[in-house]
């Protein structure tokens, strides 16, 4: 059916109260971002409605109701007035008895009601019918106090980015199910163009130290065309946590763990955390289906204080039965999103990938075991100042491979972490880079071995360019050679480094 409206907000009219006087509430403020964002996501303006008049005494009239079932989609604003309203929690109520005339409350699997949590809730409070729906929540939790901090659009930089995020979240799923009501009025059957769907993902949940970078995930995979798992609120009893995984895990391709410094909730009749119960579960699935891939996630350098933690993260980390079908990595979460990409990539255009390297070494009459290759490493402002070391390493017969500087920072990215992969040596050119700049690049070649490396390096150097300063010339490190370079270039500085490549060669070879 044709909707008159495609988006009702169903709220309690104290949350719309702003503290600071002629400013406007928070609800007006929601209202007016929804408005504009969704709008730019459907390419058109989108007819979002609230009861600004009513009040929560006054009496619940036909003219609500049969406008009701004109609605395409409702968003609940849930707070401690809203769910002791039996004016709000009656919308929600009638909105589901007359979702039956248009079609159901669901949209293929997404409920046609999407639930904003403003002011946190217990879960038995809300209304019955949204209960197992998973709510976009504009809040955080002190760590240290355990005090809800509502999030609004003028808290400051931090806050704020954290409420536009959530934002850009609410209104993409609101645009993305007003495309599948459209397809379901144009003869479909209410489910989101199958085209789009690249598979289902198990998104494991997270403690609250790892809520945001989960959320990261998430959202990134939806906005790829992933189904996303759980998409509905997990149960707090064990016995019925673990059929929930289960059933969930069942339907996957992958699953994704992400583990932070705290143990994270344990549920009734459990002796784990819920993150652990997860884990172990996809563990377990992993071992029955070859095919199911585990991706565990370690930021890397956090510090945990919980025993509990402390344990369950050494059981993974010396847990065999992980790697069978999966990894466990500690890696900055960009490049573990760039692996669990890899991961979702068919396997048959991995293969035509290899086929063509090999095809393009062939046709130029080299074969890839008398071809070694220097990754030469520099800051973008160095790359003039290589050219002569570059001309030596390729006079000597060496393959030079320099870094691509592109606008699109994603596919220069993706270049670099291929050429870490595939060098047989590496020579760092340290000259307008800072030390920062070194520090990182020395750890993103430590850690390639998590994003796909196979071979060793053979050698490892720092080239110590100008501009000079104290620190560099103490620059000391047992993880590589240390090559001062000076002013001008000297060809025999470089020699050491060669010997080094060629003698770990014949000692491969041999």
């Amino acid at each position: 059916m044709k909707f008159e409206n495609d988006v009702f907000i169903s709220y309690a009219h104290i949350d719309d109260q702003s503290l600071i006087e002629d400013k406007k509430g928070w609800i007006s403020n929601l209202h007016r971002a929804l408005d504009i964002r969704v709008g730019q996501l459907l390419g058109k303006q989108p007819r979002i409605w609230r009861d600004a008049k009513l009040e929560g005494n006054d009496f619940f009239g036909d003219q609500l109701v049969d406008r009701l079932e004109k609605v395409g989609l409702v968003v609940s604003v849930l707070s401690p007035r809203y769910t002791q309203s039996e004016w709000c929690t009656k919308e929600v109520k009638e909105f589901f008895r007359a979702s039956e005339k248009s079609g159901g409350a669901r949209v293929g699997n997404k409920s046609r009601v999407l639930k904003v949590i403003k002011t946190p809730v217990p879960l038995e409070e809300h209304p019955s019918e949204i209960q197992g729906t998973l709510g976009y929540e504009f809040f955080t939790t002190d760590p240290a106090s355990g005090r809800p901090q509502e999030l609004d659009q003028g808290l400051g930089s931090e806050e704020e980015r954290k409420y536009w995020a959530k934002l850009d979240d609410l209104a993409y799923d609101i645009a993305e199910l007003l495309k599948a009501l459209e397809t379901a009025e144009g003869g479909g059957d209410g489910s989101a163009p199958a085209a789009k769907d690249k598979g289902t993902i198990y998104l494991a949940e997270a403690s609250f130290d790892l809520k945001e970078q989960r959320e990261e995930v998430k959202r990134d995979l939806q906005r790829q065309g992933f189904t996303v798992l759980p998409d509905s609120q997990p149960p707090f009893v064990a016995a019925e946590l673990e059929e929930f995984v289960r059933k969930d895990l069942e339907g996957c391709r992958l699953s994704i763990h992400m583990i932070g410094k705290s143990y994270g909730l344990v549920p009734d009749g459990a002796t784990e955390s819920m993150v652990a119960i997860q884990t172990e579960l996809a563990i377990k699935r992993g071992l029955d289906d070859k095919d199911f891939i585990q991706l565990v996630w370690l930021p890397p350098g956090q510090e945990v204080d919980d025993e509990r933690q402390r344990e369950f993260i050494e059981r993974l980390q010396t847990d065999s039965r992980i790697h069978e079908g999966g990894d466990l990595l500690e890696v900055p979460l960009v490049d573990f999103q760039t692996v669990m990409y890899r991961k979702l990539e068919p396997e048959e255009a991995e293969e035509e990938a290899e086929e063509e390297e090999h095809d393009d070494t062939v046709s130029a009459g080299l074969d890839d075991d008398d071809l070694t290759r220097i990754y030469l490493i520099c800051d973008q402002r160095d790359v003039d100042s290589t050219l002569d070391l570059e001309d030596l390493l390729f006079d000597r017969g060496f393959e030079v491979i320099v870094p691509i500087f592109d606008e699109d920072e994603t596919q220069a990215r993706l270049d670099h972490e291929e050429n870490l992969r595939e060098c047989d040596a590496a020579l760092f050119y340290y000259g307008e880079g800072n030390e920062m700049w070194l520090r990182r690049k020395q750890r993103e070649l430590q850690k390639i071995f998590g994003l796909g490396r196979k071979k060793p390096i053979l050698a490892r150097a720092i080239y110590v360019a100008p501009p000079d300063n104290p620190r560099k010339k103490r620059l000391r490190t047992r993880e590589a050679m240390v090559i001062q370079g000076g002013g001008d270039f000297d060809p025999q500085t470089l020699e050491p480094f060669v010997e080094a490549i060629e003698q770990a060669r014949e000692k491969a070879a041999s």
